[in-house]
């Protein structure tokens, strides 16, 4: 009996698994801009830091329930990220998914984003911001914990530990002139004639 268990036990989970892998992303936001309803989000969620990604967004007009095309003419996004300057991107059609739209980046920091799409869709004007965050779509995170067997440092772990080289380097830099001049000096002060 606990042979069979273990088979419907597995099955069940397999199931379970593909019931999720066929369920739409629910870490995107929906928004109604006019007669349109957007939904957007990263193109792959989770997001990680170091991977590829990008902005999507997928518009639908909700008059007739069809996908809008061509919007990669006419609307861009802006992506931010800790108050650093936002950097513009074009999108592009998604192949074979019509209104599906993506600006390609990679996120190289863990943490909130948004997203500022500007232009037009059709007739309609566009100025929205989407930001990632609880009941919205997800913040970046760190593709430490999926590492195996090791974890390899992020980009930004390794200009911090550079830097920390750099200024263990100029400290030293500086006290070995210092020592250089000392001994200069007491070199000078020593081969100094003596009066007597």
């Amino acid at each position: 009996m606990s042979r069979v268990g273990t088979i419907v036990a597995a099955m069940l989970v397999a199931v379970a698994a593909l019931l999720a892998l066929t369920q739409p992303a629910a870490a995107h936001e929906r928004r109604n801009v006019g007669p349109y309803q957007v939904v957007v989000g990263f193109g792959s969620e989770p997001a990680f830091a170091g991977s590829t990604n990008g902005a999507s967004i997928r518009i639908t007009d909700t008059r007739t329930s069809k996908p809008v095309e061509g919007v990669e003419k006419t609307l861009t996004v802006e992506i931010r990220a800790g108050g650093l300057a936002p950097l513009a991107l074009p999108l592009r059609a998604v192949f074979g998914t019509p209104g599906l739209y993506q600006a390609d980046f990679v996120p190289t920091k863990e943490g909130a984003y948004s997203f500022h799409f500007k232009g037009k869709i059709e007739a309609q004007d566009v100025d929205e911001t989407f930001e990632s965050g609880p009941g919205r779509f997800n913040d970046v995170e760190a593709v430490a914990k999926l590492q195996y067997p090791e974890q390899v440092p992020s980009g930004a772990d390794l200009t911090k530990k550079l830097g920390d080289l750099q200024s263990t380097a100029d400290q030293s830099r500086l006290l070995a002139l210092a020592g250089l001049a000392f001994g200069v000096i007491a070199i000078g002060l020593a081969l100094r004639p003596r009066r007597g």
